[in-house]
This record gives C-alpha cells, sequence and structure tokens, in this order.
C-alpha cells in the first residue's frame, strides 16, 4: 500500500503532490486482480488516507465493468454521472462525449483531487474520464491490468497470506479463537470475499462453528454453493466475466469461454497452449489469445512463460461451466491422453538412440495413435520434432500434469499404457522413480483392463527395472517372469531376449550365479537369432558382471568388448555403462586410480546418454575411488553431491548407498558420533532391500565391528 500512495501522491521520487510541475500527467494507479480479491476495498482505504493530500475533494464512480446482474457504463454515462458529482447540471451537459470529457479536464484542471473509478472493464471505457490537473491522481481498479492504458502504475493483487485470512475471519466473525492454520482459510482460498462470506456465516449462526462449516465446505462437493451470503456469492462474481465472454461478439472472448470450459473438464494443475489448441481444435495462436484473456479477466493466472492455472475456486467454477456447457468429459480426457502420447513418442525419438530398443519401445504405438480430425473433417496437426533439449524440457513441465490425468483418468483409457510406455524414457533418466512406479502400476491395471497384453508385458517389464534400481531385486525377478511369460505368448523374440537378459542380472544381483549364467547363454542365443550388435553388446556387460564375482580381470575383459561394440554403433549408453563397469572391476582389483579414470570418462559420456539410474552408480564409484586414493575432501564433496542429488529424485535406495559412503568419510576424520548418524540413516533406507552386503557391513558398523 505504501508505494501505491507513493505514486499517487507523488512522494516516490517527485516531491509532493503540491510541488508537481504544471502540465505533467496526472498519476494513474490500477489495482487488478480476480473478482473478490478486495481490489474495491483497497481503492478506497487508500482514497481515505490519502485526503489531506487532495484538499478539494475525491470523486467515485463505479463502473460496473464486473457487477453481477448489471451492465457496464458507458463512457457517457461515466462522464455524466462525474460532471453531475462537480456541479454540472444535466442540461448543461456536453451532448458529446468528447465535450464532455474536455469539460471534465477543464474543470479539474486547477484542482487537487482523487479520482477512484471503481470496476473498469476497459481501457477505453477509462481514458475519457482521466484529468488532466498536474495536482490530480486516478485509482482505478479492474480485474484486468489495463495494459492499453499507457503510463499507468499497475499493483496486482493476490490472495491474502495466511494470517491476514486469520485477522480478517476473526475481525468480521467475532470468532476469536481461528488462527492461520484452520482448514477455513484452505477451503475460501485465501479469497477475500470468500472469507468473509465465511465470516458472516459464522456471524449470523453462532450455533455453526468454524470446524463444522469447514466439514461442510469439505465433503458437500458444493463449495461454490455454500460460498453465498446474502448479497454476497464467489458464483455471481465469477460469472459476470464468464458471461461476458460466451456472448462477446470477438471470437478470441468466445475461444476464452470454450478454453474454461474445457479447463473445467480436464482439471489439470496447468495448461499450456499447445495442449489447449489441440482440446480446443484451433491453432495454437487462437489458443494463446483464449488464455491471455482469460488472464485478463482475472479467471486464470500466468503462473510462468507460457503457462497458466485458475484459482482453487475458479476451478470449482469451471467444473460448473463445463457441466453447463455440455462440454464431454470423456471426449476431453481421450483428447488430452492422446496429445500426451504422442507428445511422449516424440521424447522417445529425441532421448533413445536409434536401435532395435528404441524401436521395440515404440512398436505398435502409431497404430494406437490414430490421426485426429476436427469437427470439420480436417487434419489436427502433429506434434512436431523435439530436440534431446526441448524433450526433457517438455518432460519437466508436463509431469505433474500426466500424473494427475492418469491418476485421475487413465484407469479408463487405452491410450494410458501407450502413453506410459513413451514417458518411461524420460522418467528413468531423469530419476523419476517414484512417478514412474505410480504411472507403471497404472498402465498395468488398464492394459489388463482393456486386454492389451503387449501393454502389460511393458509395464510389467519397466516395473521390474524400477525395482531393481531400487534394491528390490527379488520382486523385480517377479515381475520379468511375469512379463516373460506374456512376451512367449506374443512370440516377441527381440522383447523375451531382454527380458531373459534382465533375468539374468536379476540372478546375479539375488546371488543365484549358476541360475544368471543360464539365463545369459539363453540370452546370447537370442542375440545371435536376432543379429544385434547392441543385444550382443548388453549381454557381453552382463557376462562381465557375473564374472566380477570370481574373476575382475576376465570380468574387465567381457566389458572391454562390450565397449567396443558401443564405439563402434556411437551408443552412448553402452560407452557409459562399459566405462562404469571397468571401473568397479578396477576397485576390486584395488586400484582405484585406474578406476578413477573410466568413472571420470563415463561421467563426460552422461552428457551424451542421460540416465539417473548409470548416473548415480558412477557417482557412487567417483566416491569409493577419491576415498581408497585418500582424497577425503574431494570424496566428501562428491558424496554430498550424489546424496542431494538422489534426495531431490526421492530415490532412497542410492541415499541410503550414499549415507554409507559418507558414514565412512566421517569415522576416517574421527567424527564417529555423526558417521553412526549416517549409518543408521543408511540402514533405515536400505533394510528390506536386496542390498544384503551393503546391509550387513552396515550392521557390524553399528555394532562396532
Amino acid at each position: 500500500m505504501r508505494s501505491l500512495a507513493r505514486l499517487l501522491t507523488g512522494q516516490g521520487g517527485g516531491g509532493d503532490v503540491l510541488d508537481r510541475a504544471p502540465g505533467s500527467a496526472p498519476p494513474v494507479a490500477v489495482l487488478s486482480g480476480m473478482a473478490g480479491v478486495g481490489k474495491s476495498a483497497l481503492a478506497l482505504h487508500v482514497a481515505h488516507r490519502l485526503r489531506e493530500h487532495f484538499p478539494d475533494g475525491q470523486l467515485y464512480v463505479n463502473l460496473r465493468g464486473a457487477t453481477p446482474g448489471m451492465t457496464p457504463l458507458t463512457p457517457d454515462q461515466a462522464l455524466a454521472a462525474l460532471l453531475r458529482d462537480l456541479g454540472v447540471e444535466s442540461g448543461h451537459s456536453p451532448g458529446h462525449p468528447d465535450a464532455a470529457a474536455a469539460l471534465l479536464r477543464s474543470l479539474l484542471a486547477p484542482t487537487r483531487m482523487l479520482l477512484v473509478l471503481d470496476d473498469a472493464a476497459t481501457a477505453a471505457q477509462v481514458r475519457p474520464l482521466l484529468p488532466a490537473g498536474s495536482g490530480c491522481a486516478v485509482i482505478v481498479t479492474s480485474r484486468s491490468p489495463l495494459t492499453a492504458l499507457d503510463g499507468a502504475g499497475r499493483f496486482p493483487l493476490d490472495p491474502l497470506s495466511d494470517g491476514d485470512s486469520a485477522a480478517l475471519l476473526r475481525a468480521v466473525s467475532g470468532r476469536a479463537g481461528l488462527d492461520a492454520g484452520h482448514p477455513l482459510i484452505e477451503l475460501a482460498g485465501r479469497l477475500p470475499l470468500a472469507l468473509r462470506i465465511i465470516a458472516a456465516r459464522l456471524a449470523a449462526r453462532r450455533a455453526l462453528t468454524p470446524d463444522a462449516l469447514a466439514e461442510l465446505l469439505t465433503v458437500s462437493g458444493g463449495r461454490l454453493h455454500h460460498l453465498e451470503h446474502d448479497d454476497l456469492s464467489v458464483r455471481r462474481s465469477l460469472a459476470v466475466a464468464l458471461d461476458a465472454l460466451r456472448t462477446s461478439e470477438r471470437e478470441s472472448d468466445r475461444d476464452a469461454a470454450a478454453a474454461l470450459a474445457v479447463i473445467g473438464a480436464l482439471d489439470l494443475p496447468a495448461y499450456g497452449v499447445p495442449l489447449l489448441a489441440r482440446l480446443l481444435e484451433v491453432e495454437e495462436w487462437r489458443a494463446g489469445a483464449a488464455l491471455d484473456r482469460l488472464v485478463d479477466v482475472a479467471l486464470l493466472e500466468e503462473t510462468a512463460y507460457g503457462r497458466y492455472a485458475p484459482h482453487d475456486l475458479v476451478r470449482d467454477f469451471a467444473r460448473e461451466a463445463a457441466h453447463q456447457d455440455g462440454t464431454a468429459a470423456a471426449d476431453v480426457v481421450e483428447a488430452a491422453l492422446q496429445w500426451y502420447a504422442e507428445s511422449a513418442r516424440q521424447t522417445v525419438l529425441a532421448i533413445m538412440p536409434g536401435g532395435l530398443d528404441r524401436d521395440d519401445r515404440l512398436r505398435g504405438v502409431d497404430d494406437r495413435l490414430p490421426l485426429r480430425h476436427t469437427a470439420a473433417g480436417s487434419p489436427l496437426p502433429a506434434v512436431p520434432p523435439m530436440s534431446t533439449d526441448d524433450a526433457f524440457a517438455w518432460g519437466d513441465t508436463e509431469l505433474t500434469n500426466v500424473i494427475a490425468l492418469a491418476d485421475r483418468h487413465g484407469r479408463e483409457s487405452a491410450l494410458l499404457p501407450v502413453l506410459v510406455r513413451c514417458f518411461f524414457s524420460y522418467l528413468k533418466r531423469r530419476g523419476r522413480l517414484t512417478e514412474a512406479d505410480l504411472l507403471n502400476r497404472l498402465a498395468v491395471t488398464a492394459a489388463r483392463r482393456w486386454s492389451d497384453t503387449a501393454g502389460e508385458a511393458q509395464a510389467l517389464t519397466d516395473l521390474a527395472g524400477l525395482n531393481y534400481v531400487s534394491g528390490h531385486s527379488g520382486a523385480a525377478l517377479a515381475l520379468i517372469d511375469e512379463a516373460l511369460d506374456l512376451w512367449r505368448e506374443l512370440d516377441r523374440v527381440s522383447f523375451v531376449h531382454r527380458a531373459v537378459l534382465n533375468r539374468s542380472l536379476l540372478l546375479e544381483a539375488l546371488g543365484r550365479y549358476e541360475e544368471s549364467a543360464e539365463a545369459l547363454r539363453q540370452s546370447l542365443e537370442l542375440a545371435k537369432a536376432l543379429n544385434d550388435p547392441l543385444s550382443e553388446a548388453f549381454a557381453l556387460s552382463h557376462l562381465g558382471n557375473i564374472y566380477e564375482h570370481s574373476d575382475a580381470r576376465t570380468a574387465i575383459d567381457y566389458h572391454e568388448r562390450s565397449l567396443a561394440i558401443g564405439e563402434s554403433l556411437a551408443h552412448a549408453g553402452v560407452r557409459q555403462e562399459a566405462h562404469c563397469d571397468i571401473g568397479y572391476a578396477y576397485l576390486l582389483l584395488h586400484e582405484p586410480d585406474v578406476a578413477l579414470t573410466h568413472f571420470e570418462e563415463s561421467l563426460r559420456i552422461h552428457g551424451e546418454a542421460e540416465d539417473w539410474h548409470n548416473e548415480s552408480k558412477v557417482r557412487l564409484g567417483v566416491v569409493r575411488a577419491l576415498r581408497e586414493v585418500y582424497r577425503a575432501q574431494d570424496a566428501a564433496r562428491e558424496c554430498a553431491d550424489l546424496l542431494e542429488r538422489a534426495e531431490q529424485r526421492a530415490d532412497a535406495h542410492m541415499a541410503g548407498l550414499a549415507r554409507h559412503q559418507h558414514g565412512l568419510l566421517l569415522y576416517a576424520e574421527g567424527r564417529a558420533e555423526e558417521a553412526y548418524a549416517q549409518w543408521r540413516a543408511a540402514l533405515a533406507s536400505l533394510d528390506g532391500t536386496d542390498s544384503s552386503e551393503v546391509v550387513g557391513e552396515l550392521k557390524d558398523l553399528l555394532a562396532g565391528v
């Protein structure tokens, strides 16, 4: 409020209002924000506080830009009202608007007056009402920031803080016990209008307790129905803007009304232009204009560039609008799922290197994503190709939406398994293990419901991989065996090979080396039948992992053969994994300096093939190698970095392994108590996983062995 007052009085740098240069334009402040955010109340409060700065008085006119049940004033009507307040009799008021505006400026020029133009609809409604006198000032309130009004200072208003919300509730309701943590504050969205309605209801009915009203707002399913009291209504305040959009002659306004209905039907955390363009079946520029228009009338907020989200109470209102418009929620959801699946398909092409793995990941996807057409019959534009950076950025932006869409609607759609199998490449490489687990479980449910055997097998395969990197190799083995049966039923040789290869890896992790070797022999035979060098490279890599338990030198030979194939194919993932495996083999040979060079090369290649599982394994190797070459400070720095990265991704398994190493470093420094704290935390993360060797070591360390 202080900055607003300084603008209006000229105390922000130009001196007091009395000292303004003659002929200078009067300051104009625009208070903007959504319905019920308190624009008018703040304007009147500021006007009252500034009375002494404007000794010739204050003029107020309600422009009715968004007043329920009333038509906005025309500039002519507003000019007539202001001139009448200045003493001009109606019979002497000029008939032409330009003459009336000139008379208003002439009358105000020698004065020091403050004008409050409340509830403006547009900049065009305000311009003729602005004074010319340097001693005057203007406060305009509007849902729109009125960016077309040149030279105005803008003050967008947000909902109240929790503390201010509680203070408002206490003041109006007379209930002294309401604090900032009460559920009513969240249920009101911290919106002053909603808070006043709640407070008025509490004041009117002393038997109605705050907790009882909170429960009513929570469980009734119609929050807006309960946010009405006397002539106060959140719904009616919001409806003014939507009704104006629906009945407007401007295409962008009608698009905006349709966009709000689609937003209500879909109900995602946030929205971008490409998704809305697909759902509205319009060009992206039209969808962008519609979203910007919703921002302009305060029914949406632009939370970041190109990302839009409604206030919680607007979400409720948008759901009602979708129902009123007859928007078919099922159709909107299916269109959204297809757009997300098409986009996720582009991320696979951008992230995964070409080859059999990528081809298999996308096999059958295009058949499940038919070309969609508009209502007029013209084809909708396809999702454009993405660069690698674009693919990761798209995943980062849309992940929350994908989770929400899948969780709420995915079980009922045959498209969910397609979306999830395409999105998995992003999830795995970003290390979003928790989200990947949830999505693949939903995909299994949907695939079984729609008898999608391939979709079920792929989701089970990916779930097995997630369990493996989380340290649950036993659970992963059960899942891969289930998937393997399905792949064999479908007679998909390449998928069978991959499942057998993964089965070998899991058996090795469980210490079942003979079974692992047998599975690996089956895998090598299938790789030869496929005539796929990449499959052979992975098989050689797993064979090296088995030999690490008995003959590290032989293991290195197999890893180097895998590396040679990776280099001939220019396959970053194979090269990265091979250098990592060679590094661990050299750790077994007690040659940490050589191991470190391979780990560093693997990290360098990581930039070409981002994959959190491989990256975290390499970084853990770096910590171990640095510790063993007595570079304790470097090891501690790398360990802290690894722990931070793991916790950012909610990777409890890798966080536990990092804490184990951190404890060893602390203990070597003589900081035993801190080391024990790290080991206890590591054991809490790893106990119950299949990391039996590390768990056993942690128990010995904590026991003082």
